[in-house]
């Protein structure tokens, strides 16, 4: 199976969310740092049900977009932005 290579654009185009790189590190800002080092970033309560569901999914598949899926969730956890 041929992997893809995702963006964080194309992440956030595919849940939903505004997608330019101002409006990611807007949400970043907003929803960072995640202070719960093991919730599991499907499970933060800024996601709907759609959102997390595709989160949960992309991780638990190891689907083609668990790197940039990754790359978030480090993001989400640091505080400095």
């Amino acid at each position: 199976m041929e992997m893809h290579r995702h963006s964080l654009e194309s992440l956030f185009e595919q849940l939903g969310l505004p997608h330019t790189a101002k409006d990611i590190e807007s949400f970043i800002q907003k929803n960072s740092p995640l202070l719960d080092q093991t919730l599991p970033i499907h499970r933060a309560s800024f996601w709907n049900d759609s959102q997390s569901a595709f989160l949960k999914e992309a991780k638990k598949e190891d689907a083609d977009w668990v790197e940039v899926v990754d790359q978030l969730d480090v993001l989400l956890r640091t505080s400095e932005h």
